[in-house]
């Protein structure tokens, strides 16, 4: 297949190396100076500096050339950037298979990846679906083992998109679930900066592993509420995504957790890791989607007070132990 990856940071990179060794990749990023630097040294710098970018790989800042005569295009923006790409697409006349890999919640609408691909792109979501699962980056680049979950609306478009992405070490399993899958990648990053919190003051595995299973909770509740499925929730997409990034050092939200609890103030922590963690900007949005779904969301709601009202770390993690005991299954 030809396949345009949207999108140069790590997970864009990785991809692209990744599919690379079956199939044409055109490489995008809207920074020129990006492109031509990684063209030139074939290496990403400033998001992958530890993998070389294969001679067959073109790189290009010129959109309309990246989709041109495509089979596929993969976007891997951030969320925030999901609905202007869009309409660069369909500004161009453009229309492709779409598939997309970023994760989290527009900020503002509080809208999941597939309800802006619907509003600015394709509303009957045929022939587009969502590619998530537990992966990092590094890893992905370098050829280890990892499983991702691909879902979509449309069967035929699933099975034969998984079949040409698969590979032993990059397995894709297909699902119908599109909502759950996004719902456990947006709200996972939240959960996770919880986890960073939790190690970081030194609470132990034992504190970790409780919010893992009551923030795993949190993802279930508010994703069966959006029409997801309960399977997903127990899958690659849910708990393999959020047990990932709250263990694994590699996740940029779960050293955000650890660095807010060493005292530093969100401005530092973002500038210090370069990366957009997307927990931070999902949380609000999780939580006000929570509300308006009358769905108790405890672990959201103390990050968000961490985030944007000022209370400690400490503080916000020692409100949460004292809650009002209750059943397991609430």
């Amino acid at each position: 297949m030809k396949i345009a990856v949207l999108g140069a940071g790590a997970w864009g990179s990785a991809l692209a190396i990744s599919f690379s060794a079956r199939h044409q990749i055109n490489l995008w990023t809207k920074n020129p100076d990006h492109a031509t630097d990684m063209d030139s040294r074939r290496i990403n710098q400033s998001f992958l500096p530890e993998h070389s970018l294969p001679e067959s790989l073109n790189i290009t800042s010129q959109l309309t050339e990246a989709l041109d005569n495509v089979d596929l295009a993969l976007l891997v923006v951030p969320i925030a950037g999901l609905r202007e790409t869009l309409r660069t697409i369909v500004a161009g006349n453009i229309r492709v298979p779409l598939i997309w890999g970023c994760k989290g919640l527009e900020t503002g609408t509080a809208y999941l990846p597939h309800q802006i691909v619907a509003e600015e792109y394709d509303a009957t979501l045929s022939c587009c679906g969502v590619l998530s699962g537990p992966s990092f980056a590094e890893e992905v680049a370098q050829g280890l083992p990892t499983a991702l979950t691909f879902a979509s609306n449309d069967h035929e478009f699933s099975s034969r998109i998984s079949v040409e992405l698969h590979s032993p070490r990059l397995r894709i399993y297909t699902s119908e679930d599109i909502i759950g899958v996004e719902t456990g990648g947006a709200i996972k990053n939240v959960i996770t900066i919880a986890a960073g919190i939790s190690d970081g003051i030194g609470f132990g595995h034992n504190a970790r592993a409780a919010l893992i299973t009551r923030g795993l909770m949190e993802i279930t509740r508010l994703g069966l509420s959006l029409g997801g499925k309960m399977e997903t929730f127990i899958g690659l997409a849910g708990v393999g995504d959020l047990i990932l990034t709250s263990t694994g050092d590699l996740s940029r939200n779960r050293q955000v957790g650890l660095m807010l609890a060493e005292g530093k103030t969100l401005h530092d922590i973002l500038n210090e890791l370069g990366h957009v963690a997307e927990g931070v900007h999902a949380a609000l949005s999780v939580l006000q989607l929570g509300k308006r779904l009358n769905i108790e969301m405890p672990i959201t709601q103390a990050i968000c007070s961490i985030l944007h009202e000022g209370v400690s770390a400490r503080r916000a993690v020692e409100v949460l132990l004292n809650r009002e005991q209750k059943s397991e299954i609430y």
